[in-house]
């Protein structure tokens, strides 16, 4: 990072359940309304298991780890799920509160757009709740399109080409 701090973005493995759980327990309950358009506390056993055993085929998950003092810490999470017509996926991003507004979420999101696009997907969509004004500056500056929610009027959907 910009300050020194090596922080290694790696894919997921079914045995980092318990560092996923901890990052959103302790995320604030904005950031977890934020990132999952609702107000869980914690990752539910099988939304555990669904986000840390990935099908690499379909889905691409990354985390980004900080090693204090000998000990894993996740500071962010990205990923995306391809969507039923095949040639698009479906993406995510969560950064820790404390690592927010320092280019961890961009770097994530980036090597999020490399795996997809190496994967030959030819569009990335997420969905934003309209009034997460980072996420939409993050999406922005990345290349993202804001577009109005089909379903959501709380929402917008932020669209990106990968081709070309």
């Amino acid at each position: 990072m910009a300050d020194g701090t090596v922080i290694t973005v790696r894919p997921v493995r079914p045995e980092d359940a318990s560092l996923e759980q901890e990052f959103v327990r302790n995320m604030s309950e904005q950031s977890r309304f934020f990132r999952f358009m609702d107000s869980i506390q914690e990752l539910p056993p099988t939304l555990l298991a669904r986000f840390t055993q990935i099908d690499y085929d379909r889905e691409m998950a990354l985390l980004a780890i900080l090693n204090e003092d000998g000990k894993e810490r996740q500071v962010g999470a990205v990923r995306y799920t391809q969507t039923p017509d095949g040639e698009s996926v479906e993406f995510a991003l969560a950064v820790a509160d404390d690592w927010q507004k320092c280019g961890l979420g961009r770097r994530l999101m980036g090597a999020l757009i490399d795996c997809a696009r190496q994967a030959g997907f030819r569009s990335m969509v997420g969905d934003v709740l309209a009034d997460n004004a980072k996420m939409l500056g993050l999406m922005e500056s990345l290349g993202f399109t804001s577009l109005p929610h089909a379903e959501d009027r709380s929402a917008r959907r932020v669209v990106k080409q990968l081709n070309g």
